[in-house]
């Protein structure tokens, strides 16, 4: 009955976050002014998520690798992962470049209207920007020099290191390390509940962030920006209803009721253009869909560096929209290039602002194509961001699935039972609104 209620609660949770993305589009457009000051209640439901971020993975990651003993399978499952984003990461690029050859967003685009001085001073300032020099900093940044730094910097990969290095040292020690797991176990579960009680604050948030961004920009801009973000959607519907389709097909899940079950995360992801704010839920939900704890601890926060589907994709057809701005038609041989600088540059990033701006201006700029194109997709980063946001997320749900049935420990049964709770919620849902109208129109 409690497991009930809590489900009902979850589905109110997102009606109300739809409500709250429909207001902040009305609020940020009739009162433009005033919205833009409540971008504030969007920085501060962030600044709650990232609070729960590194004591959840910790602790999760820790229990979900010691609590299952076996090492040697760790290694495998690292191994599967980084082969599974290398394959899943050179598709969307592949479909980046695609899409963007048939879609040309940069030819006819005028340009002058919108490049201003002070965003093309901002592109060159992040095409100086180096997220990594080499290869060796980029091996080097994710070992962590302090877990407490770490933490505090948001670096997942570092806390995933130090977890991975934690819990094999509890596997080695036995028994001796039951007193520390037992404690692990209980901040897991007081960071779950935890992250109930801050996803109640998700519609404020969200509201905040929706309006500012309509009202610092206008729904004018869509139409000024309507091709390239019209190409941009377009793709990331394609690799999602393509590649992860297919992923999904391998995992023998249905990606309908994957995308139903994370619906919520996802909603935050695409209101707020942050990963963080909707990592803390993905979590939770990917093991009760039936991806074991060890598994969706390690993939998800390593995902979050290696596999970031929507960024890629749409680094690939910010490299062809650049160009064509410029009047340079890049051949394939070029294009190829690029996208190599781009797969070693944007690996490994993290904790870099419009990380997928800087990684472009400096890519850009090495192949001496002029900064406009930055420039003016620094004007709309806000909208574009929201789509690849959520792909990354997407993707990074996916990916837990197939590396779990690659391991054959995906818990089919497990799965089914979510999806019946969240069938009977949605029931449930629909007759408390039914009868609310009835009883509003009988008290008329």
């Amino acid at each position: 009955m409690h497991l009930e209620r809590l489900e009902l609660k979850h589905s109110r949770l997102t009606v109300l976050i739809f409500l709250a993305l429909i207001l902040g589009v009305l609020f940020g457009h009739f009162c433009p002014h005033i919205a833009v000051k409540m971008r504030t209640f969007a920085v501060i439901f962030l600044r709650m998520v990232k609070m729960i971020i590194a004591p959840l993975l910790f602790a999760t990651l820790v229990t979900g690798i010691a609590g299952h003993g076996d090492v040697k399978q760790l290694g495998k499952i690292g191994v599967k992962t980084i082969i599974y984003f290398e394959v899943v990461t050179t598709l969307a690029l592949i479909i980046g470049l695609t899409m963007g050859n048939i879609f040309n967003p940069g030819k006819g685009f005028i340009s002058g209207t919108v490049a201003n001085p002070e965003l093309l001073k901002e592109a060159g300032l992040m095409a100086v920007t180096t997220p990594h020099t080499s290869i060796a900093e980029m091996v080097m940044n994710i070992f962590p020099t302090s877990i407490v730094q770490s933490m505090a910097e948001g670096n997942l990969l570092q806390i995933v290191v130090f977890s991975i290095f934690m819990a094999v040292a509890c596997c080695t020690v036995g028994k001796k390390a039951k007193p520390v797991m037992d404690v692990l176990h209980s901040v897991a579960q007081i960071m779950f509940k935890f992250t109930e009680y801050v996803m109640y604050f998700a519609p404020l948030g969200i509201f905040g962030a929706i309006a500012s961004t309509v009202g610092m920009n206008g729904l004018a801009i869509l139409k000024n920006y309507a091709k390239i973000i019209f190409s941009l959607y377009t793709a990331l519907a394609v690799f999602v209803l393509l590649v992860l389709f297919i992923a999904c097909k391998y995992a023998r899940i249905s990606l309908r009721n994957l995308l139903k079950a994370i619906q919520e995360p996802a909603i935050l992801a695409f209101t707020t253009a942050s990963s963080e704010a909707a990592f803390p839920k993905a979590l939770e939900i990917m093991e009760r869909f039936g991806v074991p704890q060890n598994i969706v601890s390690f993939v998800m926060p390593t995902g979050y560096t290696f596999n970031l589907d929507g960024s890629t994709l749409y680094l690939a057809m910010a490299v062809i929209f650049s160009s064509q701005i410029c009047g340079i038609n890049l051949g394939l041989n070029q294009q190829v290039l690029m996208m190599l600088a781009l797969m070693l540059t944007s690996k490994g990033v993290a904790g870099v602002p419009r990380v997928s701006l800087v990684v472009l201006a400096g890519t850009l700029a090495s192949f001496n194509i002029p900064l406009i194109g930055v420039a003016i997709l620094l004007g709309i980063d806000q909208i574009l961001d929201m789509g690849r946001t959520t792909v990354n997320l997407v993707g990074n749900c996916v990916a837990t699935v197939v590396i779990a049935r690659w391991e054959n420990a995906f818990d089919y049964d497990k799965m089914k039972r979510f999806i019946s709770d969240c069938d009977k919620e949605d029931k449930e849902l629909e007759m408390i609104c039914c009868e609310q109208v009835t009883n509003k129109i009988e008290g008329k």
